[in-house]
């Protein structure tokens, strides 16, 4: 199972598209004040573009096929049965981040500060 696992994590990264690729230059080797974030991390039965244990916070970029309808509502219960796991999950889309990169970094920042950390 943990192989099945790891191979699929590691396909996931393997065929990052580029946004993905951008936020983890930006996420990479705690290089937002030092939080570790590892990309396409196991979470339950699902694995999160980016996630940062220590503040149990969930990074998704969403691409085009999320504006479809039966997508966004996959989306919805993904996102729901993973913050009942006690995760925070904050939502993007490739555009947001190509065009405003600085955005993800001011959202981390201030969900850190909510947590006091």
């Amino acid at each position: 199972m943990q192989f099945r696992r790891t191979t699929a994590a590691r396909h996931l990264r393997q065929t990052s598209g580029l946004a993905e690729t951008r936020v983890w230059d930006r996420l990479r080797a705690g290089r937002v004040d030092g939080h570790k974030f590892r990309r396409q991390h196991p979470i339950g039965r699902f694995y999160a573009d980016f996630a940062c244990d220590r503040h149990r916070l969930v990074i998704e970029i969403d691409g085009g096929i999320h504006t479809r309808d039966d997508v966004i509502l996959n989306d919805h219960y993904r996102q729901k049965a993973i913050e009942a796991l006690g995760w925070t999950v904050l939502r993007f889309t490739n555009e947001q981040l190509l065009d405003y990169p600085d955005i993800l970094i001011a959202a981390i920042r201030r969900h850190a500060r909510s947590l006091n950390l």
